[in-house]
């Protein structure tokens, strides 16, 4: 793999930016679709929000600092991309974002690209019934398996701050798999 300041150099240069950028996509499509599409939960969201984070990434690498790592910088991109179309979607069906996470909830079963058993629905079931900021430090401490560190990064907030987040999270999660969900 190549090193993250080769590659945003590389990104950074007219000459090179186009092989560089597709560098990139390939490095970090997957990792950055499965952190969209928990936000979302649906493929083609998904697959839209991922387009339009590397839009963004390739529109504004030049104004990329490397004050942060590159991953951490998309993963904010595709974050406030995705939650910006959640907003969207609630707005147009004039609902809340709450009542859109059940409706989503309610089509994930349908959705063919939705891999899960009935355990994986339950545990999306309970995830989606956590405040955003708990939900996105769960999504990422969790499935995506990111230090605390990487995460205070990509949110811009303290790590003693998502340490109490996850753990928040998790005895919500516990106590609503108990329950019966």
């Amino acid at each position: 793999m190549i090193a993250e300041e080769t590659l945003v150099q590389d990104l950074q240069h007219p000459e090179t930016r186009s092989q560089a950028f597709k560098v990139l996509v390939d490095t970090y499509k997957q990792r950055l679709y499965w952190h969209i599409r928990r936000i979302v939960l649906n493929h083609d969201d998904a697959d839209d929000v991922l387009q339009n984070t590397f839009i963004k990434v390739y529109r504004n690498i030049e104004g990329f600092k490397g004050e942060s790592k590159l991953y951490s910088w998309m993963y904010r991109i595709a974050t406030n991309e995705a939650l910006s179309l959640l907003k969207s979607n609630a707005r147009k069906l004039d609902i809340g974002t709450g009542e859109l996470q059940d409706r989503m909830l309610g089509n994930l079963k349908a959705d063919v690209y939705f891999e899960g058993d009935a355990i994986q629905l339950k545990l999306q079931k309970a995830i989606a019934t956590l405040p955003e900021k708990q939900k996105l430090v769960f999504n990422m401490k969790y499935f995506e398996e990111l230090k605390y560190t990487e995460i205070s990064e990509i949110l811009e907030t303290s790590v003693g701050g998502l340490k109490a987040s996850y753990h928040l999270a998790v005895k919500k999660i516990e106590a609503y798999l108990k329950e019966g969900g």
